[in-house]
């Protein structure tokens, strides 16, 4: 957030910044970095005279979401790359949209290989990281970012959009984690065990872009129903996501103690 103080961005959350003030503390031509801006992700709008999030406004149902998944071929955005992403646009419940692509690499070890299921010779003949982070960016536009640890794919897919030679994300963004913890008692929080317990996405193949962030799609509507009414409108959302307390986690039954004393004893 470089382009805005934190503390002006703060209020943009809240109840907005005054035009003139706003438009201030910006680097001038202040016209020029408001388009930045918006190309970044950031749903900047101009209301009554006051500068603010279209996120401040927008009911939770009226929310355009775009739940993220990326894979990759290692854990560092400096020094990996995406190989595979996935997502799904979700307005009023319904999905409207989907995006999903391999991504050209010549380098995957063979663990990850394994865990994904996808090959050197299927990215081989995949669309360039710059092409894919293109046609990305226009998919996403100002929606909300949403992914299951969310941090992660946030992080390598605004990584990956500087290093085609575009800006970083601006775009707000919410976990999934952090609002299945506050809305659904659980032991675990991991996809696949949701998705299990939950009976999420029954074709749901794990470790695979689109399909994890279907499931995680399916988990952000089970969850939505189950926030405070209190909450209006998806800054509200994202507040509650980062700061109402944690629910209890469940201890695990008896059955899956005694499976585990058994598979211990076994060994």
């Amino acid at each position: 957030m470089k382009l805005i103080d934190p503390k002006i961005f703060a209020r943009l959350t809240k109840n907005g910044v005054p035009k003139e003030e706003f438009e201030s503390h910006l680097p001038q031509p202040a016209s020029l970095t408001l388009e930045l801006l918006r190309a970044q992700g950031l749903n900047l709008v101009l209301k009554e005279n006051l500068y603010c999030l279209s996120s401040t406004y927008t009911s939770v149902a009226d929310t355009l979401f775009c739940i993220v998944d990326v894979e990759t071929n290692g854990s560092k955005p400096s020094q990996h790359q995406i190989i595979e992403i996935g997502a799904v646009k979700l307005q009023n419940g319904v999905i409207i949209d989907t995006f999903d692509s391999l991504v050209y690499a010549t380098d995957i070890s063979k663990q990850i290989q394994e865990i994904t299921g996808i090959s050197v010779q299927q990215t081989l003949k995949a669309p360039a990281l710059a092409k894919v982070m293109h046609e990305f960016r226009l998919f996403l536009g100002d929606a909300i970012f949403v992914g299951h640890d969310a941090k992660f794919d946030y992080n390598f897919v605004s990584a990956m959009m500087e290093r085609v030679g575009l800006e970083g994300l601006l775009n707000r963004s919410l976990c999934t984690i952090d609002l299945a913890e506050r809305t659904i008692e659980s032991e675990r929080y991991g996809l696949a065990y949701l998705n299990e317990q939950l009976e999420l996405y029954r074709e749901a193949t794990h470790h695979r872009a689109l399909s994890d962030a279907m499931t995680t799609t399916k988990l952000l509507k089970r969850t939505l129903p189950l926030i405070p009414k209190s909450i209006q409108n998806a800054e509200e959302l994202i507040a509650f996501s980062k700061e109402a307390k944690r629910l209890k986690r469940l201890k695990p039954t008896q059955e899956k103690v005694e499976e585990k004393e058994s598979s211990t004893y076994s060994e």
